[in-house]
């Protein structure tokens, strides 16, 4: 899938390509004393001088993308880097948090250093390129690792069959190469997982006395153990051809991931069971998942572009109608209420309408120097005839250290009028609501915002999708208003996330502190 950028305007893209070229050496050794200090164990073990090697032809890549959507160098880096890497016995989420490394040394030097405008359209670019970029690593990776599996695998069958007389070492060699594989290795016989290897153990967060003598389906999350067991049966019998699937795994601290598995039949201790090979996939799906969000909201522009025309226009002449219906004085009380209720009914479709066009459309910024704390001030103030009335005990702690920054205020005050509502409603009467506020920890220039309720939450199946278009479990919501704020923020540089707590949720937001 190919990106196309927005384009700087002539003057701009100078100004871009000029910080590129001034920051050059600045911006590989960062991103190689990051991954020297912070990237993980085996990115300590390399030569500090291969790492300032590598990260440079991978920030002239970069450069290349950003400054002329010149992807051939960095296409040829990937090609170098992935066997690279693979044959080292590094992860693809290693070398994908290398290549995060670029994206968090370059925002702060485009923010210091750009106007708001060319800070926003550089980011807008840079996030579009980084996600094809990785793409193609990953895609690259997966393929080479899949040969490896498969030539690791042609090679242990080779050697099983040439040491059939000497049992015992072939078995202790065949154990040595499954701990060699960077993806989890498992047998499962009768429904009981038999053997595994630490790969797999890591990715479910249990020690080997842990994992075996269990069910499979202890392993798996409940959204997926129908789906599951049908495919383990289904396959043990010769059912199906088809030997990989993906679904969630359950993690030992609660959580679920999205895994892929391949999987086949093999003897194993005079019967038969179904050996595997798992792989975490979380940073695919959360790619592909950003990839739908974008065509979400392509088809969003389509359809409201569509509802304008057909719908705005005639709505507005009922609308008119109605409201001179009203103004006559021979209308009975009880057809007076009904054309008021209907009025209103009308004032919402256009209200929902309008939320419609706001989410398609590209957002336009007006920056101005204002402080959160003093956005929030007036926020609560506007709501707090709401607050009173539902008896809501409100508290606020706002840092005094966070700083003033470039926002579009209107905009921003639309993100915390959003939230703070969606707790109103989440809350019972004589509910509990807290807004704090503080600034980033050390290396992060960001003002951080966290609302929380004590309301009823939201549901692990749900959570996910909370900051996607349309989605509500509302009766009269349009799932239009978290979509709104993810919107907001990431235009600002920012972040937006979710969690729930004990009881309720806590909705968190930041703000880079730019200029």
């Amino acid at each position: 899938m190919k990106f196309v950028f927005c384009r700087l305007k002539e003057g701009e893209s100078m100004n871009l390509n000029k910080l590129l070229r001034q920051n050059r050496r600045k911006i590989f050794r960062q991103i190689s004393d990051k991954l020297h200090r912070k990237g993980g164990e085996k990115y300590r073990e390399r030569p500090f001088e291969e790492l300032l090697t590598t990260t440079a032809e991978a920030t002239d890549g970069f450069h290349a993308v950003l400054a002329g959507n010149d992807f051939s160098q960095i296409d040829g880096f990937i090609a170098k880097i992935a066997p690279m890497r693979l044959k080292s016995g590094f992860t693809s989420s290693d070398v994908q948090r290398a290549f995060d490394f670029y994206r968090i040394v370059l925002v702060p030097i485009l923010s210091d250093t750009l106007q708001p405008n060319e800070f926003h359209q550089s980011l807008n670019k840079l996030n579009l390129a980084f996600t094809e970029i990785i793409a193609k690593f990953t895609d690259l990776f997966q393929e080479l690792h899949e040969w490896e599996i498969r030539d690791l695998s042609r090679k242990l069958q080779e050697e099983v069959a040439a040491r059939t007389k000497d049992l015992s070492e072939s078995e202790a060699k065949y154990r040595v190469l499954v701990e060699d594989i960077n993806d989890g290795y498992f047998v499962n016989q009768n429904g009981i997982i038999v053997f595994a290897n630490m790969a797999f153990c890591e990715m479910h967060g249990c020690t080997m006395e842990e994992l075996i003598g269990r069910s499979y389906l202890d392993l798996t999350a409940p959204r997926s153990t129908a789906d599951v067991k049908t495919f383990y049966e289904r396959h043990l019998n010769r059912q199906t051809s088809s030997d990989q699937y993906t679904y969630y795994r359950r993690h030992k601290n609660g959580r679920y991931f999205p895994t892929e598995i391949k999987m086949k039949v093999i003897p194993y201790n005079g019967t038969y069971a179904a050996a595997g090979i798992c792989r975490d996939i979380t940073e695919r799906v959360k790619m592909e998942r950003k990839i739908r969000e974008a065509e979400s909201l392509a088809h969003i522009g389509e359809l409201t572009t569509s509802l304008a025309h057909e719908i705005r226009n005639p709505l507005a002449s009922v609308k008119v109608g109605m409201q001179m219906l009203l103004k006559k004085g021979n209308l009975d009380a009880s057809g007076r209420r009904t054309l008021e209720i209907s009025s209103g009914e009308i004032a919402r479709l256009e209200r929902i309408l309008e939320s419609m066009l706001d989410t398609a459309k590209p957002l336009s910024l007006n920056f101005d120097r204002v402080n959160l704390n003093s956005i929030i001030d007036s926020c609560i103030e506007l709501l707090q005839a709401k607050i009173d009335e539902k008896g809501i005990r409100l508290t606020k702690r706002l840092s005094q250290r966070v700083k003033s920054a470039l926002l579009d205020k209107e905009k921003m005050e639309q993100v915390i009028i959003n939230i703070v509502l969606n707790a109103l409603e989440a809350v019972s009467f004589s509910g509990r609501i807290s807004i704090v506020t503080k600034i980033g920890e050390k290396g992060k220039r960001a003002n951080i915002v966290e609302i929380t309720d004590n309301g009823q939450g939201i549901s692990k199946e749900d959570l996910p999708y909370i900051f996607d278009p349309f989605f509500s479990k509302k009766k009269k919501g349009t799932g239009l208003g978290l979509a709104m704020v993810k919107k907001i923020v990431e235009a600002h540089g920012g972040q937006v996330s979710a969690f729930n707590r004990k009881k309720g949720l806590r909705l968190t937001f930041s703000i880079p502190i730019n200029g």
